[in-house]
């Protein structure tokens, strides 16, 4: 069971990442001279948008709904958040591999092609919903009603084994 103190170092956690997530997004562009300064962010970026998936679904496992076998009720409850999160790691992954191959070898060209302005608007769109999402999921998960029997989880059990 998650106590109080291990969950406000995991919530520090989670926000230091998207912190970095939000730094990267913002100022990326400014540091495109050096490509590999940008690569270096971008990998660290995509590996800190993995840590907190990956974070996530520790805190999932660790609730008292998953081990008493309610698994469906915490991903119906959270999977605007799991399906967002997936969707943003993967535009996040495409933007990068796009932006670094167009740019790598000639970094002085500013190069905007109509695919490449779609991806970066639809990463950047999807990276505002992914925060907000994670944010209140990271803070929802905080609740005492998940790790712990209550009325609630008895009601939503005998609700799903109908």
């Amino acid at each position: 069971m998650l106590q109080a103190s291990g969950y406000s170092l995991v919530l520090c956690l989670q926000l230091l990442l998207l912190t970095y997530d939000l730094f990267v997004n913002s100022f990326s562009e400014l540091l495109r001279a050096v490509p590999v300064i940008q690569l270096v962010l971008f990998i660290i970026q995509d590996i800190a948008i993995l840590f907190n998936i990956i974070v996530i679904f520790l805190m999932f496992f660790n609730t008292f709904v998953f081990q008493a076998g309610l698994v469906s009720l915490l991903f119906h409850k959270f999977k605007g958040t799991i399906v967002l999160a997936a969707v943003y790691f993967a535009l996040s992954i495409a933007l990068h591999v796009w932006v670094m191959n167009l740019r790598w070898k000639d970094s002085n060209r500013f190069v905007w092609t109509e695919g490449l302005q779609t991806l970066f608007v639809s990463q950047r769109l999807a990276a505002v919903l992914y925060c907000y999402f994670y944010k209140r999921t990271a803070v929802r998960l905080g609740d005492p009603r998940f790790y712990q029997d209550s009325v609630w989880l008895r009601k939503e059990f005998t609700q799903v084994r109908r």
